[in-house]
């Protein structure tokens, strides 16, 4: 390995931007660095942290991308570099610093469910991908297993690790019927020469650089921006009326929905929040409507968070086409029974992604309502029905009720963590009901669009075992448990360019393969290079 001071590692940790997340996350991040520093001592290298706790903000994280440049304007650019996360974190916090660094970098990562390195971690190593800094990455749950252990022992070695990538399968070396391939060539051209308006509400969302597509790329595609500020969003708000608000929560409440409410605004889910996220859906359904867009993204964070409620009822509600009518100011009804695909966090590799699938899966004759999800953890589970490593895929509300159990009456809405949301409003959330998925993840490298893709499957498991999942995690949130198959945990932590993971269902498991072939036959017509991941059925033609 290339060095700078001769056997010492520096360390750094990248944290959130609000302090009351990176105080609450603080105590995890130690715990993680001492085991960690304890598996690096082993092999005879020290680690030097290379910024220090500040006891005035109670927490030892870089907390701003200034913070982040002053920091790396001190660290030797050949030195060894670990990033060493057990949080979600704001990757803009350490790229500056990380674009001139030359030693080896280490992406590292606590394998947990309640403390979430591993989301962090995958976003930061989507946005090196992106921004073509060389890197290598590891995970583990207490960072003494093989697997941890002997990838932490190359890299030291040879400064960087060497994967297992076998369930990958290029698109272009990859034989597929010839009326898949027709079927979404052709649905793509149409696509195309019809042009597609994304409409963007404010870039860049928690400093994920990897979900913003270039303009220069994105065109290629068919897709074009159209760039909306919040506080217009915010504006529209405040023109809605209470009864316009009222009726939407009325449509909810017939559907069977609970809202968990309670009377304490800095704590509990009030109906004055609720009602409020109701306006939001009204406002944001007319401006996409002013603008003819096809898809929106809603930062939230940061642009809303100090105005207003949480944006995630609302993202959860466009995504499903049965959902509240919304209405013009002259009273004609906007986007009638359809969904008005939405990426969470502007992630917009997610919206290109949402966009082609919904549009392609009604043209094969099923419902395309889709999400994306974090990959927040996973273990393995075995009982009488399932055998297998099961993911926990988890996001802060933007799930469309078409995929819970019970639809609609097996949602709720509890009000999202005062950690990261200071103002309150509801999740949408609710368990994923089994059944087949295409999985998939679109991601920039080598300044080209890519796309993995393969297929999945979303298991029940016991109440019990759900609830033991999600006390884990973020109870608040809707929850999907999967199995992908053909890959192992390791496989997709080392191959995946994000922290988000895109699905939609299917009618059954030969229509999974066949969508699975017609979407990759689609992408590779926009021009992205496509990659199969796992076990996709390539030869069998099946009718969907």
């Amino acid at each position: 390995m290339r060095q700078g001071k001769q056997g010492e590692i520096l360390l750094v940790s990248s944290g959130d931007l609000r302090l009351s997340a990176n105080q609450n996350c603080w105590a995890a991040q130690v715990e993680m660095e001492r085991k960690l520093t304890l598996a690096i001592e082993q092999f005879g290298w020290k680690v030097k942290r290379a910024h220090s706790y500040n006891s005035t903000k109670k927490h030892g994280f870089i907390d701003s991308q200034r913070m982040g440049m002053d920091i790396f304007r001190n660290i030797d650019p050949n030195q060894p570099l670990i990033v060493a996360e057990s949080v979600w974190q704001y990757s803009h916090h350490v790229l500056a610093g990380l674009t001139t660094h030359r030693g080896p970098i280490l992406t590292v990562a606590n394998w947990s469910g309640q403390w979430p390195g591993l989301v962090g971690m995958l976003n930061l190593n989507g946005c090196l991908t992106k921004a073509a800094i060389p890197y290598s990455t590891l995970w583990s749950e207490d960072f003494t297993d093989d697997f941890f252990t002997e990838g932490l022992q190359e890299w030291l070695s040879t400064g960087k690790i060497s994967y297992d990538q076998s369930h990958v399968k290029g698109f272009a070396l990859s034989k597929i019927p010839a009326g898949d391939d027709k079927i979404g060539r052709t649905f793509a051209r149409n696509l195309k020469a019809r042009k597609v308006i994304m409409g963007v509400f404010d870039e860049g969302c928690m400093g994920m650089y990897n979900a913003i597509i270039p303009d220069e790329l994105l065109h290629k595609t068919g897709f074009f921006k159209e760039r909306l500020s919040q506080s217009a969003l915010y504006a529209a708000m405040l023109q809605v009326t209470d009864a316009e608000a009222e009726a939407v929560l009325d449509w909810l409440l017939q559907k069977g929905m609970t809202f968990n409410w309670g009377t304490e605004e800095e704590t509990q889910l009030t109906k004055r929040q609720t009602l409020e996220q109701c306006k939001m859906y009204i406002a944001a359904v007319r401006i996409a409507d002013d603008f003819s867009c096809d898809t929106i993204g809603i930062q939230y964070q940061q642009g809303l968070k100090d105005l207003t409620v949480a944006s995630d009822l609302v993202e959860g509600l466009l995504n499903n086409e049965d959902r509240p009518p919304v209405f013009s100011v002259d009273g004609k009804e906007l986007y009638p029974k359809r969904a008005l695909p939405h990426f969470n966090e502007v992630d917009e590799c997610a919206g290109l992604d949402a966009l082609i699938t919904y549009n392609l899966w009604k043209e094969l004759g099923m419902t395309g309502e889709n999400t994306l999800h974090d990959i927040r953890w996973g273990e393995y589970y075995k009982n009488d029905d399932v055998n297998g490593f099961v993911w926990l895929f988890l996001i802060s509300g933007a799930a469309p009720p078409a995929h819970f159990i019970d639809g609609y009456a097996g949602a709720s809405s509890d009000r999202q963590p005062a950690m990261y949301f200071r103002l309150g409003g509801g999740s949408l959330k609710g368990v994923s009901k089994p059944g087949f998925i295409v999985w998939s993840r679109v991601y920039i490298m080598d300044n080209e669009l890519h796309c993995d893709l393969g297929v999945g499957e979303v298991v029940a498991l016991p109440e019990e075992e759900t609830k033991r999942r999600w006390s884990g995690t973020t109870p608040e949130w809707p929850i999907m448990h999967a199995i992908l198959k053909g890959i192992s945990r390791d496989q997709l932590m080392a191959r995946h360019k994000a922290n988000h993971i895109q699905v939609v269902y299917t009618n059954y498991e030969a229509g999974a393969h066949e969508a699975c072939r017609i979407k990759a036959a689609a992408m590779d017509e926009l021009g992205l290079k496509v990659h199969f991941c796992g076990d996709v059925n390539l030869k069998k033609i099946n009718t969907i």
